[in-house]
């Protein structure tokens, strides 16, 4: 059994509004989704987000979005493709400079909110990203969606030269296809501590979830995403860490 790597979103605070608990939540995950000024963070939290995740030896991936800092990336734009390539171009540009001033670098990259969910949607802006990643260093993992089938995005993928990392979210309900209920349902967000560990457990361990409908849901991921907005997955990290801490040793 592979043991899932632990994600969050991080350096998503602007100036003097602070979102999230970063100091909290860093020490507990293998790796920091960045945000790169288009939906949240500007360069000082950036640069600051950089040093916090180097100093506890976590892995750096960019966290780019569509220019939306009022809707804070969740709303789907009228971008062309061109248009998404330039704009992931621009914020991978933006965080792997300040990553090279602190001796770090880039290690894979995870499209945020309307981006990502877009992305696994529409083969055009599937393409458009897969472009900009190729473009800017093929070598970097795109993390996208882990759903029931998997088939048609490890395809696309291997047209476009990239690597794919499948990922789950502990904190989020998901449809019968595997695809994550819009935050505008109620129920969309787990808020039970209890209840995002238990499917943080069932997701590391290969068990299948029940989806809005009722139906069994198996997820294949390689990492698992804990949101730092979410004061009850930050309640909870910690538990998680320690969970797939306890199925790697047994591993």
């Amino acid at each position: 059994m592979a043991i899932l790597k632990l994600n969050a979103d991080m350096g998503e605070s602007f100036g003097p509004w602070v979102m999230g608990l970063d100091h909290e939540v860093m020490p507990h995950v293998d790796l920091a989704n960045i945000a790169c000024g288009f939906h949240a963070s500007d360069p000082d939290v950036m640069r600051k987000t950089v040093r916090l995740a180097k100093a506890h030896g976590v892995g750096i991936g960019a966290h780019p979005a569509y220019p939306d800092l009022v809707g804070f990336g969740r709303r789907s734009m009228a971008c062309s493709a061109d248009e998404i390539e330039n704009l992931m171009l621009y914020q991978l540009g933006a965080l792997e400079s300040i990553c090279r001033a602190e001796g770090t670098r880039l290690c894979y990259v995870k499209p945020h909110g309307a981006l990502y969910n877009d992305m696994a949607r529409d083969p055009e802006r599937f393409a458009a990203v897969a472009r900009a990643i190729r473009s800017f260093d093929p070598a970097l993992p795109l993390m996208t969606l882990a759903m029931r089938d998997n088939a048609h995005l490890l395809e696309q993928a291997e047209h476009h030269g990239i690597t794919l990392w499948f990922e789950a979210f502990a904190d989020r309900a998901y449809d019968s296809e595997g695809r994550l209920v819009p935050r505008s349902e109620p129920g969309a967000v787990h808020h039970e501590p209890e209840t995002i560990i238990e499917q943080a457990r069932l997701i590391a361990t290969g068990q299948p979830l029940t989806a809005s409908d009722g139906s069994q849901l198996l997820l294949q991921a390689d990492t698992l995403c804990v949101h730092g907005d979410n004061e009850e997955s930050i309640a909870a990290v910690r538990r998680i860490r320690e969970m797939l801490s306890t199925l790697e040793r047994a591993s």
